[in-house]
């Protein structure tokens, strides 16, 4: 038999919000035809425009959802963690992808094959809203992000996106390179390199061999801009009061 400590390291589906807010019935049909999988930092799961396979829920990793140009630029339009979903919107819908889905952190997540997913869902109304409001999110998110990088400065920008990634690392240190971070932002290494240095230099973070380390929460924060907020509070408005019970 599998130790307690074992157990209690054995990744909660119910961690993440959408499978959190599911009727047990639901719930329970989901998690028979699906499994926990643990992915890598920058795997490339899902390519923009592409049929979706599989739907992914984070337990404990982040995605970014990034467009493309059908080229090399890529530029991010939101991040997706365990409030959401990947690929559930687009299933529904019996759409392409709407962006390339990179693995931003490590961990794990529930994977289902979209036919299964959809089969699931069919005569479930209360699922299919439930993707809908998701996918309500998800947009306000990436609106919010689009403003955010036309009108506020590349440090609260920079502070936004830390937090952001905070919330989903579950811990306050996680990986991060600059290269990867300036790539997310969409500007040059050097423009992240002094937004970074000026948030260090205050005693919000440390920053050591692609590891950064949230020092000051509060004033991490104080850095941000409005956006931060307001995209949680979106998401807020999603996430169960009190996870049911797995039956």
């Amino acid at each position: 038999m599998p130790t307690q400590t074992a157990q209690a390291a054995k990744p909660d589906p119910r961690t993440n919000h959408f499978l959190a807010r599911l009727e047990n019935e639901d719930y329970d049909e989901v998690m028979r035809a699906a499994k926990v999988v643990i992915l890598k930092l920058g795997r490339r799961m899902i390519r923009q425009d592409e049929k979706i396979n599989s739907v992914y829920f984070p337990i404990s990793c982040m995605f970014s959802l990034l467009v493309t140009d059908g080229g090399k630029l890529q530029i991010e339009m939101a991040t997706i963690g365990k409030e959401g979903a990947i690929g559930a919107l687009e299933v529904l819908q019996a759409q392409g992808a709407i962006g390339l889905s990179l693995v931003q952190l490590p961990g794990s997540a529930v994977r289902i094959e979209a036919t299964a997913f959809r089969k699931i869902m069919e005569n479930r109304l209360a699922m299919q809203q439930l993707v809908h409001q998701h996918g309500y999110a998800l947009l306000r998110q990436v609106l919010y992000a689009a403003a955010c990088n036309r009108v506020h400065s590349m440090e609260e920008r920079c502070a936004r996106w830390l937090l952001m990634t905070h919330d989903r690392a579950g811990q306050d240190t996680f990986p991060l390179t600059q290269q990867f971070l300036s790539h997310m932002l969409g500007v040059r290494r050097a423009t992240v390199n002094v937004a970074t240095g000026m948030l260090k230099k205050a005693g919000f973070i440390r920053y050591v061999r692609g590891k950064l380390t949230i020092l000051d929460r509060p004033g991490l924060e104080s850095a941000s801009c409005d956006c931060y907020p307001a995209i949680v509070k979106v998401y807020a408005s999603l996430s169960p009061d009190t996870p049911k019970q797995a039956t």
